[in-house]
């Protein structure tokens, strides 16, 4: 038996849940702690333009092939194209998402496991950062908290998309990405009030280009181009549930927008609340367990805002998170014609299975490595290294050079009549930029993230 596909219910729950997609644990972890570590404000100014030359023009052309197909990344590219290669384009994107869901439930796990610490108080026991690492190696140390709070999240995952996408995600997402928005501002309002915050305001707005390098322009592309969840499928597939009546143009800019300004009031609430309490913001990715927990108890009321910024983050993983899952089951839905009930029970457990060598890492299977990595950052690095720039690339070109850019304005106008009678100018940007930046600055990400552009580098120095 097949079932109907379904759309969203409103432009306004696409919105959200692609959102959603792209906020996750990149925006409030890692784009804090980049940003610490080059610079400030000048990176972020980097940051921007690469946003806007590079994520938006491709994450419209992503949601145009879903929109335009109503299929999932496999069979949008076979109907596209007609060719077994770009099919394996699309099983490349569906791939990559299945096995970072493997990976990012772990972490979504720690960051779920921690509302449980905020609630217990666990916290006011540390007054440095290293007791509050210490802390955390025990408890990511401890096989059956670390899988079971991995089992749970996946539980939270699997129970949104197996409701479906009006029930499921779209419902879901009308409800978490406003909680979301408005824990954050609670966060930031807290941040700005505590003395010495201005230190925090001041490193996020006034740009320091004296530690600006090439390599900084290189981290912005990346962040830009992986933080808008690009190049696994999930935005295409998202895109596949639209309404031609909807304009993606001005739907892709208001998800950049949402995207972008939740990482930086995130930037802001972390570092006013780091530089307020005398820590460091340069503490990389142990920012989130190792410092935090130590900013919040040297904060005025810091036990409830604890509660609140862990929330904040289990939100914005599961959100990232039923993207990555639903991709998976839109392919078995519309190319296997399986029931999605039975889709998102067989391959959530799936996922689960395969995540938990990953959660592993960190206790029992600490000394296995494979190319000198343990599993999870293996696994991290073929799906973000490799397989999510290279997806994007080729989607870039296929966009660019093979679709053919006379049937690619006639989709897109579908809804944005307004914006080619209005903006002519920047339609013939965008081709620009899809065609020609794209491919560029992609393939720089791509050389980038797997090191070679470094050996490049070595090599003519």
């Amino acid at each position: 038996m097949t079932e109907q596909r379904e759309q969203w219910g409103s432009k306004i729950g696409f919105i959200l849940a692609a959102a959603g997609s792209a906020i996750g644990l990149g925006n409030i972890w890692k784009f804090p702690y980049i940003v610490g570590q080059n610079g400030g404000a000048a990176f972020i100014i980097i940051y921007l333009i690469c946003t806007a030359v590079i994520g938006l023009p491709v994450l419209i052309g992503e949601i145009l092939i879903g929109r335009t197909t109503q299929r999932n990344p496999v069979g949008a590219f076979k109907q596209l194209s007609k060719t077994k290669f770009w099919a394996a384009v699309g099983s490349m994107g569906i791939l990559a998402g299945f096995i970072i869901l493997s990976y990012y439930a772990v972490v979504a796990g720690w960051a779920l496991g921690y509302i449980f610490e905020a609630f217990t108080g666990n916290f006011f026991d540390f007054s440095e950062p290293t007791q509050a690492g210490d802390h955390f190696g025990l408890l990511t140390g401890n096989v059956y908290w670390i899988i079971g709070f991995f089992a749970l999240f996946m539980i939270l995952t699997m129970g949104v998309v197996f409701a479906g996408v009006q029930k499921g995600i779209e419902r879901g997402s009308k409800v978490l990405m406003p909680i979301l928005f408005l824990l954050l501002i609670i966060l930031m309002i807290r941040g700005i009030t505590l003395p010495g915050s201005e230190v925090g305001i001041s490193f996020i707005l006034k740009p320091d280009w004296s530690v600006v390098n090439a390599q900084t322009v290189l981290l912005a592309l990346g962040q830009a181009f992986f933080t808008l969840s690009m190049g696994m499928g999930a935005m295409l597939t998202y895109g596949s549930y639209m309404s031609k009546k909807d304009s993606i143009p001005s739907s892709a800019l208001q998800i950049t927008v949402l995207d972008t300004s939740i990482a930086l009031i995130a930037g802001i609430a972390i570092f006013t609340s780091v530089f307020a309490t005398g820590l460091d913001p340069n503490a990389g990715p142990g920012l989130i367990f190792h410092t935090l927990p130590v900013v919040f108890t040297k904060m005025p009321g810091g036990f409830i805002f604890s509660i609140f910024f862990f929330i904040l983050l289990t939100i914005a993983a599961i959100t990232s998170a039923i993207s990555l899952l639903e991709v998976i089951t839109a392919y078995f839905v519309d190319e296997r014609k399986w029931r999605r009930h039975k889709a998102v029970i067989i391959f959530g457990t799936i996922v689960f299975l395969i995540g938990i060598p990953s959660a592993l890492s960190f206790n029992l299977m600490s000394d296995f490595h494979l190319f000198n990595l343990n599993f999870f950052d293996f696994m991290d690095f073929i799906a973000s290294n490799i397989l999510l720039p290279l997806g994007g690339l080729l989607m870039s070109i296929f966009i660019g050079y093979i679709w053919g850019m006379d049937k690619v304005l006639k989709e897109l106008k579908f809804g944005a009549e307004k914006l080619f009678d209005r903006y002519p100018l920047l339609v013939k940007f965008w081709q620009v930029f899809i065609k020609y930046f794209a491919p560029v600055f992609i393939f720089l990400v791509l050389l980038q993230s797997t090191g070679i552009l470094d050996t490049l580098i070595s090599i003519f120095e």
